[in-house]
């Protein structure tokens, strides 16, 4: 059996630690906390589908609306006198706008039918709608509508007319529209407060014969940019206790084995919420006490590419139990740093900078700084990159020389190998063979893991860095150069990863060679190769960071050849076969 040296294991493990990360981070994004198990009760009985608006035709497993644990449907408070009937005679609509959004109301359901954020756009160049309308359309379910136990009454609330105050046209923020209608037994009130920020504050109010009913409102139709890369598997569900964040796929939202039925994430949280990779729609409670979560799904076929799929649509509703009215605020925005912080509670918990985000979050803060000065990200990473690399050059520097140490001892370790490599890894004797192996580097001075270690220091610095730039919402469709006009996006071209390969590559033929093993320098000299694959499903962010990385890498590199005596690569391999000739 073939043997390997140790320092041959220990760069083996640490590129495929680093294969693995990257892969994973790629994929699978990571759970900031798992969620908790449900508690003994918490789970809702099933409710049937729902009727939809006239006209539209509800999907199978649409979510129909179930009251809070324990909750009747209609609560024990003192009646009221029965409410007058109001309602509507047509559809009408009206539109709220500031800097930041335009929101279409409808009085069909009380409900949003776009809610724009007019400073993003989609990848068709449009402003940016969170409401999947196709989607809405086919369930005949919106955002804001509220969510009731009765299946009747939640029947007859998603159709009605409301009457809209104002009725019509554009309103500036700040502005505030109010929904009424009754039947003359159910009656709904709602209204809606818009701040000059991405904040909503809501207050509802739904009685039967004048007795409060518990209700949720909800945030129907899917969410997020549907134009974005693989958007529905970006979705998930959110919630937050004790600044502690959990997140949940839009794939596993609902009942584990009927999703169409609600999950009820028992007690209360600190705010809940349905986002994607850049944008989130989080409810806030309005005071104490918390808000309380329902999540579901139900899975709607799509085409792709001419192929039929499936898509998982994630569904919320927010409440209070016990309160009426019901009083919480709605944030609908990016998931900006600087836009986050501002909420109270803070809601920056959204942007997950990972295991490493101690470090992630000062390097976040340079790169906004260096942005400030130049004004393009593209070149806020180049140079952000080529500082980071001189402050970590003197690590390079001590590893450097112990990789020339490493090489120039190589054939004497090689040839202790061979005299050892007819026996099994299990033969006693191969205790005589590694204790020759130390003697040889305690001689020379050597640290057969001297090399690895200032590179395994980096490594934090590196999966930071690789989290930063895929969740900064900062380079989502921000330029650098002639083709590159979205750096959160994947070169259309492929040019930034067939040069980093090549970079990496020739990078690899530079770097000493620590082993004398023929098939592991094959292996050290083709991992670029194999990397290559990781590197074109990168964004162009990312790739530029590690191009420009392996660049100045290449520049320190030649330097140190240059000043350090016998330091070429082949200076190894020189000194073994003049050994050999002597002998």
């Amino acid at each position: 059996m073939k043997e390997y040296s140790q320092e041959a294991r220990t760069v083996a493990a640490i590129i495929l630690s680093m294969l693995v990360i990257v892969v994973w981070g790629y994929f699978f994004r990571p759970k900031l906390s798992p969620q908790p198990p449900e508690q003994p009760g918490a789970q809702k009985p099933a409710a049937n589908s729902p009727a939809a608006s006239p006209g539209a035709t509800a999907p199978a497993g649409a979510y129909s609306g179930v009251a809070p644990p324990g909750a009747s449907a209609v609560s024990s408070a003192p009646a009221q006198a029965a409410p007058v009937p109001r309602a509507a005679s047509s559809v009408e609509s009206l539109i709220v706008e500031s800097k930041f959004y335009n929101v279409e109301l409808s009085n069909q359901g009380a409900s949003a039918r776009s809610w724009r954020l007019v400073q993003y756009k989609d990848d068709v160049g449009k402003s940016l709608d969170l409401i999947h309308p196709v989607v809405s359309e086919q369930s005949g379910k919106w955002p804001l509508m509220l969510v009731l136990d009765d299946q009747q009454l939640q029947n007859k609330i998603d159709g009605a007319m409301y009457e809209m105050t104002p009725q019509s046209g554009h309103l500036q923020a700040p502005a505030v529209v109010s929904f009424a209608w009754s039947d003359g037994h159910l009656s709904v009130s709602k209204r809606l407060k818009f701040g000059t920020d991405y904040l909503v504050s809501i207050e509802t109010s739904v009685t039967l014969d004048g007795k409060p009913i518990p209700h949720f409102v909800a945030w129907r139709g899917g969410f997020g940019d549907i134009t974005a890369f693989a958007a529905a598997d970006q979705v998930k569900v959110v919630y937050s206790r004790a600044n502690s964040l959990t997140d949940i796929a839009a794939k596993k939202a609902g009942d584990s084995k009927e999703p169409e039925k609600p999950a009820v994430v028992a007690g209360s949280s600190d705010f809940v919420g349905i986002m994607d990779h850049y944008f989130a729609a989080v409810f806030l409670p309005e005071g104490e006490p918390g808000v309380t979560l329902e999540h579901w799904r139900y899975d709607r076929e799509i085409t792709v590419d001419g192929k039929k799929d499936t898509e998982a649509v994630a569904e919320i509703a927010a409440g209070a139990p016990g309160t009426d009215p019901l009083r919480m605020r709605l944030f609908v925005g990016p998931k900006a740093v600087a836009v986050l912080e501002h909420n109270q509670p803070p809601l920056t918990s959204l942007i997950s900078f990972g295991t490493f985000g101690i470090i992630a979050r000062p390097l976040f803060d340079l790169l906004l700084w260096i942005n400030r000065y130049v004004g393009n990200y593209g070149w806020a990473i180049v140079l952000m990159t080529i500082a980071l690399n001189m402050v970590l050059f003197p690590l390079k520097w001590r590893s450097f020389h112990q990789q020339l140490k490493m090489q120039r001892v190589m054939p004497e370790i090689k040839q202790i190998q061979d005299r050892y490599k007819k026996y099994s890894l299990r033969d006693p004797r191969k205790q005589e063979m590694n204790k020759e192996v130390m003697a040889v580097y305690s001689r020379e001075g050597v640290n057969p893991i001297g090399g690895c270690l200032p590179m395994a220091f980096q490594m934090p610095i590196l999966f930071a860095l690789y989290r930063m730039l895929d969740v900064a919402i900062e380079l989502r469709q921000a330029p650098w150069i002639f083709w590159l006009h979205d750096l959160s996006a994947r070169d259309p071209y492929y040019v930034l990863p067939i040069i980093l390969c090549l970079t990496t590559y020739f990078m690899q033929k530079l770097t000493p060679m620590t082993t004398a093993d023929p098939a592991q320098q094959r292996m050290m000299t083709f991992m670029p190769l194999f990397m290559g694959v990781i590197f074109f499903k990168l964004a162009s962010g990312l790739n530029l960071y590690f191009l420009t990385s392996n660049l100045v890498a290449t520049g320190q590199q030649w330097f140190l050849y240059r000043i350090i005596p016998n330091s070429k690569p082949d200076a190894g391999k020189k000194k073994g076969v003049a050994e050999k000739k002597g002998k």
